[in-house]
């Protein structure tokens, strides 16, 4: 993670002429960036489609954006480059499975629009963090528990879980990239994982 905040960054970036910098600024959020890719991937798009290639043609697009960005300002520095990325990425997976009369990422709602290891991982950091000693033995259980209350979310609350869990973002971070006040944030996280702990407990 980077040492200077995110409002240091984009300050910087609003106050430079020089365009090396500017460049250097955006570099800083590549490795950031690519872990994001790698872990929206549907598996089946995984073996066909590099992080890297997404992230080398955001950051083309973000220098080509950047003086539009630097006088609106939209969002800050990162949920700016988030939000390219995560475009570029659906623009790539719709190359890929163009001849499908489906979107990959509509297919199987059970995928979450995220890696196969993503999944996992958040269903293990909520079996660590609320499940009983005897459900965490039961770990083949609890993920099944986990998975079908994951795909029972709203949508949004889903979201909110994912940025934090798997991401990595801020909740201030996630306020932005979603359009939602921090305390909608909050709310949206309570619910979400009040939801998914009774699915825990219950048996």
């Amino acid at each position: 993670m980077p040492l200077d905040s995110d409002s240091d960054k984009t300050a910087r970036l609003l106050t430079s002429q020089d365009q090396r910098q500017a460049e250097l600024l955006l570099e800083s959020y590549r490795e950031r960036l690519k872990k994001m890719v790698a872990a929206r991937l549907d598996p089946r798009l995984a073996a066909r489609i590099d992080p890297s290639d997404v992230i080398q043609e955001t950051m083309l697009e973000a220098m080509l954006k950047l003086p539009e960005y630097m006088r609106e300002q939209p969002l800050p520095l990162y949920p700016w480059l988030r939000q390219l990325a995560v475009q570029r990425m659906s623009r790539f997976a719709q190359q890929h499975i163009h001849a499908q009369r489906r979107s990959v990422t509509r297919e199987q709602r059970h995928e979450l629009g995220i890696s196969e290891d993503s999944v996992c991982q958040l269903i293990d950091q909520l079996i660590a963090r609320d499940a009983s000693p005897s459900l965490r033995a039961m770990h083949a259980e609890a993920q099944h528990r986990l998975r079908t209350a994951l795909d029972e979310l709203p949508e949004l609350d889903r979201e909110v879980l994912l940025m934090l869990f798997i991401e990595h973002l801020s909740p201030g971070e996630v306020a932005q990239v979603l359009d939602l006040t921090p305390k909608a944030v909050g709310m949206r996280r309570l619910r979400a994982l009040r939801r998914l702990s009774r699915a825990l407990s219950d048996e």
